[in-house]
């Protein structure tokens, strides 16, 4: 079992916070973000320069728990914060071998009603596990590194979207540390994108963006882009995938605001790490 370090979800609206008292590692100042070649889905691993750990979404199959076992250390068989952006198949049907595998300190949803049983399977399983189930909002900030300054901020929904389509439901969370910043968005369409970009322009600047919908047409709207200005836009998608992802307008805004787009079919597993000052694509 690895050392871990702690990890504070703060609800900054109620003043709530939620603590782990875990110890471990430093791993030279640096953040790990990796953008997991795992097919037509998503599936992102965040680890701080503490070891803290977060998964956010896990694709639709087996292929996440083999993605995780490149990143991770074969030992290593717990997750500290498990994000699901929103309960569609392609981003948290494998969260259910992950649930079953690994050992999950908190789990967070957007709170929409999904009418998938394997949903319900995945709760179901976490719930017997005894994991906390978080309701995510925006004000709610995930505090992987506290010492060093990284922090998972909650930017959408800002309200109760129970009843809404999945894909609009979306978490959107800006990921901080230091001068560095990755915008991550699930499958939010350009209503949300829209809606964001007027009411939270400032915060939603970039360097890398994890670009909504697999690059589907539906989302990545120029407002937006406009907001975020990001240096790299991260796809992820699968090859020759039945949808046509990525759709050529995407590629061609992307290429407008001069973004480098990467794609995970073509990369593969995509690699930063940031010392909060400068950022290196490492693969």
């Amino acid at each position: 079992m690895s050392m871990r370090g702690k990890i504070c979800l703060v609800l900054l609206v109620a003043n709530i916070g939620l603590w782990l008292a875990l110890v471990r590692a430093d791993h030279g100042a640096r953040l790990r973000v990796i953008f997991l070649d795992i097919g037509q889905g998503d599936a992102i691993f965040i680890e701080a320069p503490n070891g803290n750990q977060l998964l956010i979404d896990g694709s639709r199959g087996r292929q996440i728990t083999r993605a995780l076992g490149r990143v991770m250390p074969f030992y290593d068989r717990s997750l500290d914060v498990v994000l699901a952006s929103h309960p569609d198949l392609d981003h948290i049907g494998g969260l259910v071998d992950v649930a079953e595998q690994f050992s999950i300190l908190h789990f967070i949803e957007s709170g929409v009603r999904a009418q998938q049983t394997v949903y319900d399977h995945l709760k179901s399983i976490l719930i017997g596990k005894q994991v906390p189930i978080v309701v995510g909002r925006r004000g709610l900030t995930v505090v992987l590194d506290r010492q060093s300054g990284v922090y998972l901020r909650l930017l959408f929904p800002d309200r109760d979207p129970t009843n809404w389509e999945t894909n609009e439901a979306s978490v959107v969370a800006r990921l901080d540390y230091g001068q560095i910043n990755f915008l991550l968005t699930g499958d939010s369409p350009v209503k949300i994108e829209r809606y964001l970009a007027a009411a939270d322009d400032s915060s939603l600047a970039a360097e890398v963006l994890k670009v909504g919908h697999h690059g589907s047409r539906t989302s990545t709207s120029a407002e937006f882009l406009a907001s975020v200005r990001p240096d790299y836009a991260i796809i992820s998608a699968g090859r020759d995938n039945s949808y046509g992802h990525p759709h050529a307008e995407v590629l061609a805004s992307l290429e407008q605001i001069g973004a480098v787009h990467l794609l995970t079919y073509e990369v593969g597993d995509i690699v930063f790490e940031t010392d909060g000052r400068e950022l290196t694509l490492v693969k």
